[in-house]
C-alpha cells in the first residue's frame, strides 16, 4: 500500500481572524462578569434569591413537594433542578439547597431538610444520602404564582418557563440576609427578625415619608440565627443609612461552676459563621504559641437537644472575666460583621440602606397584590357570567331541552341558545356541558348563592384596584399574618457601647492571693467569700440552709475536711466558687457539694472544715462514745489525707472544732438529754497516735450527738430537738426547745453532765443538739431555713413542736460559726501565719468582726 503524502497548508482554506487581543479580553470579561453578577451571585431585591435559589424553590414547588407531604431524595431534586432550569454543575445546585435548610444559616429556613444537613464546622452528606421538602415559610415565598402574580420567561433552552422573581410574601432579602461575591462586587447582608421588618413595613404604609430614625424604632438592628450580642450600634446605622457598615457580633457567655473543682466559661451562642471547632482550634493554637495562659480544658457539648455548649475550664487562680476577656480578642468569640448591601434592582446593581430595601420589597408586594387582585377580579367575573347564563337558562329550562333535542348537531344547538336566550357562546356551551344532576331545585339554590357572593367578591375586588388605601390595608394584614405564622423572638441581643466595664477591663488574670472566708452549708454545699470582713448575718428570714462551718484563711491556701472516721482530707480553697461579697448572709446556692471535691469512703461522712492553722491550740474532737481528744498543730502536716485520732471499734467522730484558745468550753450533748461542758484546758493536746480520754460518761447505751465548744462570754443558746427512741432525723418534726447556755453548769472531764431537755409523752431520745452563739437558725434537709423559738429559761424544760423536721442548727453570726456545728469565739478569725497556706502568702490582718 502506497504511503499518502501530508497535504501541504495551501490545500485548507484558511480561516484566520485577526482579532485585537485587549478588545477579545475586554468583551470576553465583561460578558463572564455579567453573568456572574446576574446569574449567579447577587440576589433580587424584591424577593432576596439568587436564580439558583429560586429555581430551587419553584421546582420543588412545581414538584409537590410541600411542607405537610413526604420528604424526597435531595438527589432527585437537584437532578430537575439542573436538568430544567439551572444547567450548572449539580455541586452549586445541592449546596444552595442545604444553606436554604440550615438553621444556624438561615434566620427562616425555606428548605425542611431530612438527614445530615452538615454543622457550622462541617459539610453535609452526599444528596443520595439527604431527603427534603418545602418549609411552611417557602408556601409564603411561592404562593400565588398560579395567578398570574410575576411574569415568568423561557429556560435555558426555550421548553420550559420560570419566574423571574417570587411573589415572596415576606422581606425575604432582610428576613434571612445574603452572601455572594461576584465580580468586581461582593454583597453582604445581615438576617433581621421578621416581626420587626413587618412593623417597619406598615409604618412605611401608613407614613410613605417616614426617616430612618422612625424606622429604626422598629428595626434597631440586624437579628442572627445564632443569636450572640451586638457590640456598638453606630456600625448599624451607618449600614441602614448608606448600605455599607460594620459592627462586632459577640458570643453569649456565662461564667459557671463547670466542675466540682474548677470555673469557667459556657459559650451558648456563637458568632454568625463561627463554629466551636473553630474556636477549639484558635484556643489550642493560643496555647500552643503561649498567647493565652489560663485554660485548663475545653469541651464541645453541643448537641441537638441542648443547643451550642462549648465548655472552656480556667485553671486554678485564674479569673474567668479576664480569661474571657482574653478570648475576646484574640479568638472568633467576638467577631467584625461588615455590611454591604448590594442587590439587583431593575435588572441593575445598587447599594442600598434600608428604607429602599424595604421601599424595594414593599413596591414589589403592592404589585404582586395588584396583579393577584387583576386575575382574581378575572376570575370572578368569568364564573358571573357563567353562573348568569346557567340561571337564566334554568328558568325555561324545558325550552333549553326542546332547542337541544330538534337540533341537528351542537353548533346548531348553541347558536340557537344564543339566539333564543341571548346568551353568549362561552354560556352556551356551559350549558350544552350541563349535567342532568344540575337541574335540581338544590343546584338552583346553590347558583343562586354562588352568583350573591361572585357579585360581592367582585365589589371588593374593584375596591382594592380602584382605592389605594384598601389596597395598603390589605398588604398590611398578609404582612401581620406572616408575621403571626412564622415570626419567632429576637435571637441577637443589642448591646450600645465597647461591652467592656472598667472593672473587667482591670480584674487580673490570676486570682490574688487574698484573704477569704470558706463556708459550708447543713446541705453539705461549700464555698469562699473574698472578703477580710466578717460576712454579716441577715437578721430576718434567710433563703438559704444554714451556714454550719466559716473559716478565714487566703485563697491560695489549703484547708481540711475532717471526717466522721477520723481523717482530715486536704483541699484548695482556690477550687471553690467564689461567692459574690454581700452585706447580708451569704447564699451557698452557688456552691458546690464538697463530698464531689474530696473522695470519701464507704459509710463516711464529712463533719466540718479547719483552716489547717499551725499557731492555734489546735483541733479539738468529740465521738459518739465519749471520746474527747487534743490534737497538737504539728500533726496538721503536708500530706494529702492522714488519720487525727484513732477510734475504738464502733466510734465515729461526732464533732470537731478548732480551738481559738484555751478558755473556750468544750460541750458534749447525748441522745439521753444530757449537757456537759468544761473549759478546753481540762484537756492535755496529744500526738497523732493517741486515741484521745474521756469526754463524757455516757449510761447505758446513750450516744453523743453533738459536740463542739461554746465560748462561755459569748450570749449563747442550747438547741435541742427530741422524738421519739426510733424517729429519723428528717422525717419527724419532733419538739425543739432553746436554752440559755448559762443556765448549764461546767462539771468535770468525764462526769454524767446534766438534764438539758425533758421528754414528752411518745418521746425517748434526743434527735439533734447544738449549743452556739445567739441568735440561731435551724434548717430542714432541703435547705430551707426554720426560726427557733426564743430562749425559754428552762434547762430541763421540754419543747414545743416544731413546725418541720429540723436537721441542722446554726449561729446567724458567720464570725461564730465553728466546725461541724460548733462556735468558737470571734478570735478564731485572728491573723494566719503559716499553717496551711501557699509559700508566698502574707499574713492576714484582724478581720472587721460584728
Amino acid at each position: 500500500m502506497a504511503k499518502q503524502e501530508a497535504p501541504e497548508l495551501d490545500d485548507f482554506d484558511e480561516r484566520i481572524i485577526d482579532v485585537d487581543v485587549s478588545s477579545e479580553m475586554e468583551t470576553s470579561f465583561l460578558e463572564y462578569a455579567y453573568s456572574v453578577i446576574y446569574s449567579r451571585a447577587l440576589p433580587d431585591a424584591r424577593d432576596g434569591l439568587k436564580p439558583v435559589q429560586r429555581r430551587i424553590l419553584y421546582t420543588m414547588h412545581d414538584m409537590g413537594l410541600r411542607h405537610d407531604k413526604a420528604h424526597v431524595k435531595c438527589a432527585r431534586v437537584v437532578g430537575q433542578v439542573m436538568g430544567q432550569l439551572h444547567p450548572h454543575g449539580d455541586t452549586a445546585i445541592y449546596d444552595a439547597l442545604v444553606r436554604l435548610g440550615q438553621g444556624w444559616s438561615m434566620r427562616l429556613p425555606t428548605i425542611d431538610g431530612h438527614g445530615n444537613f452538615g454543622s457550622l464546622d462541617a459539610g453535609p452528606a452526599a444528596y443520595r444520602y439527604t431527603e427534603c421538602r418545602l418549609a411552611p415559610a417557602a408556601s409564603a415565598m411561592v404562593d400565588g404564582l398560579d395567578e398570574d402574580t410575576v411574569d415568568f420567561r423561557p429556560n435555558y433552552d426555550g421548553k420550559e418557563t420560570e419566574p423571574g422573581v417570587l411573589p415572596a410574601a415576606f422581606p425575604n432579602l432582610l428576613v434571612n440576609g445574603a452572601t455572594g461575591i461576584a465580580v468586581g462586587m461582593a454583597t453582604n447582608i445581615a438576617p433581621h427578625n421578621l416581626g420587626e421588618l413587618v412593623g417597619a413595613l406598615k409604618h412605611m404604609l401608613a407614613d410613605p415619608d417616614a426617616d430612618l430614625d422612625a424606622i429604626m424604632r422598629f428595626v434597631p438592628g440586624p437579628d442572627f440565627p445564632t443569636g450572640g450580642t451586638i457590640i456598638g450600634l453606630d456600625g448599624i446605622r451607618d449600614a441602614y443609612e448608606s448600605g455599607r457598615g460594620s459592627f462586632k457580633l459577640r458570643a453569649a457567655s456565662r461564667i459557671e461552676q463547670t466542675s466540682p473543682r474548677r470555673r469557667g466559661i459556657v459559650i451558648t451562642e456563637l458568632p454568625y459563621g463561627v463554629g466551636p471547632e473553630k474556636i477549639i482550634e484558635q484556643i489550642k493554637d493560643l496555647i500552643a504559641k503561649k498567647k493565652i495562659t489560663g485554660i485548663a480544658d475545653v469541651k464541645d457539648l453541643t448537641d441537638l437537644t441542648n443547643g451550642t455548649r462549648l465548655v472552656i475550664e480556667a485553671k486554678n487562680g485564674i479569673n474567668p472575666e479576664a480569661l474571657l476577656a482574653q478570648l475576646h480578642k484574640l479568638t472568633k468569640l467576638e467577631d467584625n460583621f461588615s455590611i454591604n448591601a448590594v442587590a439587583l434592582v431593575d435588572g441593575q446593581p445598587r447599594t442600598m440602606g434600608l428604607l429602599e430595601m424595604l421601599q424595594v420589597y414593599l413596591d414589589h408586594r403592592l404589585e404582586v397584590t395588584t396583579r393577584r387582585t387583576r386575575f382574581q377580579l378575572s376570575k370572578s367575573s368569568e364564573r358571573l357570567h357563567l353562573v348568569e347564563g346557567l340561571l337564566l337558562a334554568m328558568v325555561d329550562i324545558d325550552d333549553v331541552i326542546a332547542i337541544i333535542r330538534t337540533s341537528d348537531d351542537v353548533a346548531q344547538a348553541r347558536s340557537r341558545l344564543m339566539e333564543t336566550f341571548e346568551l353568549s357562546e362561552i354560556q352556551a356551551n356551559y350549558i350544552l356541558d350541563l349535567q342532568l344532576r344540575r337541574l335540581t331545585r338544590l343546584s338552583r339554590l346553590e347558583l343562586e348563592t354562588e352568583r350573591n357572593d361572585l357579585i360581592t367578591r367582585i365589589t371588593e375586588l374593584r375596591e382594592i384596584l380602584n382605592n389605594p388605601e384598601v389596597l395598603h390595608a390589605l398588604v398590611a394584614r398578609e404582612l401581620d399574618e406572616v408575621a403571626r405564622t412564622h415570626g419567632s423572638p429576637r435571637r441577637t441581643v443589642l448591646l450600645n457601647g465597647s461591652g467592656v466595664t472598667s472593672a473587667s477591663a482591670a480584674t487580673p488574670l490570676e486570682i490574688p492571693n487574698a484573704p477569704c472566708w470558706v463556708m459550708l452549708s447543713s446541705t453539705g454545699l461549700i464555698a469562699r467569700m473574698d472578703t477580710t470582713e466578717v460576712p454579716r448575718a441577715d437578721e430576718g428570714r434567710a433563703n438559704h440552709d444554714a451556714v454550719t462551718a466559716a473559716i478565714y484563711t487566703t485563697a491560695h491556701a489549703d484547708y481540711g475536711v475532717l471526717t466522721s472516721s477520723g481523717r482530715l482530707i486536704k483541699a484548695k480553697a482556690i477550687e471553690l466558687p467564689a461567692l459574690p461579697v454581700t452585706a447580708t448572709a451569704p447564699n451557698l446556692q452557688g456552691g458546690v457539694r464538697l463530698d464531689q471535691l474530696v473522695k470519701l469512703e464507704k459509710k463516711e461522712r464529712i463533719i466540718g472544715i479547719t483552716s489547717l492553722r499551725l499557731d492555734s491550740p489546735g483541733l479539738a474532737v468529740g465521738t459518739a462514745k465519749g471520746v474527747i481528744k487534743r490534737v497538737n498543730p504539728e500533726v496538721l502536716s503536708s500530706k494529702e489525707s492522714w488519720e487525727f485520732i484513732n477510734l475504738a471499734p464502733g466510734d465515729e467522730v461526732v464533732g470537731a472544732v478548732e480551738l481559738a484558745n484555751e478558755d473556750l468550753h468544750l460541750v458534749f450533748i447525748t441522745d439521753d438529754a444530757q449537757l456537759l461542758h468544761y473549759p478546753a484546758s481540762a484537756v492535755r493536746p496529744q500526738g497523732r497516735a493517741g486515741s484521745g480520754v474521756a469526754g463524757i460518761k455516757c449510761s447505758g447505751q446513750a450516744r453523743v450527738i453533738w459536740f463542739g465548744a461554746v465560748d462561755p462570754e459569748d450570749d449563747a443558746v442550747v438547741v435541742t430537738v427530741s422524738g421519739g427512741v426510733d424517729s429519723l432525723l428528717s422525717s419527724e418534726t419532733g419538739s425543739v426547745k432553746v436554752s440559755r447556755f448559762s443556765e448549764f453548769p461546767a462539771k468535770g472531764r468525764a462526769t454524767g453532765g446534766v438534764r438539758c431537755h425533758r421528754f414528752l409523752k411518745g418521746e425517748g431520745a434526743l434527735m439533734l443538739g447544738w449549743a452556739g452563739a445567739y441568735p440561731a437558725i435551724a434548717a430542714t434537709d432541703s435547705g430551707a431555713p426554720i426560726d427557733l423559738p426564743a430562749p425559754t429559761g428552762k434547762r430541763d424544760g421540754s419543747g414545743a413542736p416544731a413546725p418541720q423536721p429540723i436537721v441542722a442548727v446554726a449561729s446567724r453570726h458567720l464570725a461564730h460559726t465553728g466546725l461541724g456545728g460548733e462556735a468558737p469565739s470571734a478570735a478564731a478569725s485572728t491573723d494566719l501565719l503559716s499553717g496551711g497556706v501557699s509559700d508566698d502568702q502574707e499574713s492576714l490582718g484582724q478581720p472587721e468582726l460584728l
